[in-house]
């Protein structure tokens, strides 16, 4: 195993496939004992063995997050097998594709107790053992719909929202208290996870996601560069820069836009596939892995978040340029 973070543990919710699998194996990559949370034990297999064959341990316990007294158990059996919990990943996520008066306020609910509430419970049960060592930090995986909501996804936009100012406010608390534990918030622009197989979905065809898609390792990075920086947030790629940013400068633009442009671009021609399995309350059977079908599309680097971790080469490079310049203008007036 590599020595570069000494075999430190890491815990990750939403592990068995997605963003979530793709994760715990760049922390695997870089050493990390990586403890696996999810509820489909297939899956929680196949990560297993993706970490361990990238050099790294893993532990599978299965949970869900939704519950949690689930959450506070697998932590107490974590740090029992392998010690204290470093950095916590709240990832795991429910989504539905629908228009909002076509959720069950029981689906809505199910959905938000696992993509609020379960990051809600995770960051509770962190800080229970973080808080007193003075030391940690927590990734919250949000996205760029915690700004900008779209429609056909009033559960998930809810809740990231939600999970954005109670992060805020966790944050605030932990400044306010002079604490070391960290805490951050990683939003992503559209992924190509199994999600878009397995989520809820009222539409009748096969859902996708919206705009430019990334490969899941392109967040994997990200969620792995914001656990061992200290950054408030992360952007991960222009469209969540885009959302963000143009959410606070033309709101009523984008509601329009995204009225014309967000239902259709969230449909495919595609029809369900007869018998098609979701993820909402039970785990589909089987291994689905980090990727989802749009391999041919999606792209496996972001310029943006490479240009967003490297602020520092940046700055020193930009700096120096202009004192090359400045130098070469001073010569050449004093010789003109």
């Amino acid at each position: 195993m590599s020595t570069e973070t000494g075999g430190r543990v890491v815990v990750l919710t939403g592990a068995s496939a997605g963003v979530g699998r793709a994760t715990a194996i760049e922390f695997g990559k870089h050493g990390w004992r990586v403890a696996l949370l999810a509820r489909g034990r297939d899956g929680l297999e196949g990560a297993r063995e993706d970490v361990e064959r990238v050099g790294a341990q893993a532990m599978i316990v299965e949970t869900d997050v939704a519950d949690h007294a689930q959450i506070e158990a697998a932590a107490k059996h974590i740090e029992q097998e392998w010690g204290p919990i470093e950095v916590w990943v709240n990832n795991a996520m429910a989504t539905i594709f629908s228009e909002f008066l076509d959720v069950s306020p029981e689906d809505f609910r199910r959905s938000t107790d696992v993509t609020y509430l379960g990051a809600v419970w995770g960051t509770r049960t962190a800080l229970l053992r973080m808080k007193p060592r003075d030391r940690g930090v927590i990734v919250q995986v949000g996205s760029a719909l915690a700004y900008r909501s779209i429609p056909l996804q009033a559960p998930y936009c809810g809740a990231k929202s939600a999970l954005r100012g109670f992060t805020d406010s966790i944050r605030s608390e932990l400044l306010h208290a002079r604490s070391g534990v960290h805490i951050t918030m990683v939003h992503l622009s559209a992924f190509n996870t199994p999600q878009f197989e397995w989520g809820r979905t009222t539409m009748g065809c096969r859902p996708r996601p919206m705009g430019k898609i990334f490969q899941p390792e392109v967040a994997a990075r990200a969620v792995y560069w914001a656990a061992t920086h200290r950054r408030r947030e992360l952007w991960v790629g222009w469209p969540a820069v885009q959302a963000t940013l143009g959410t606070r400068i033309i709101p009523g633009y984008l509601d329009r836009m995204l009225a014309r442009t967000a239902v259709d671009g969230q449909h495919t021609d595609e029809a369900l596939p007869a018998g098609r399995e979701d993820n909402l309350y039970t785990p589909v059977d089987g291994d689905h892995g980090a990727h989802g079908r749009f391999d041919s599309v999606a792209v496996a680097t972001s310029v943006q978040l490479w240009l967003t971790t490297h602020r520092g080469a940046i700055a020193a490079v930009t700096l120096i340029a202009l004192a090359i310049i400045g130098t070469w203008l001073a010569l050449y007036f004093r010789s003109a």
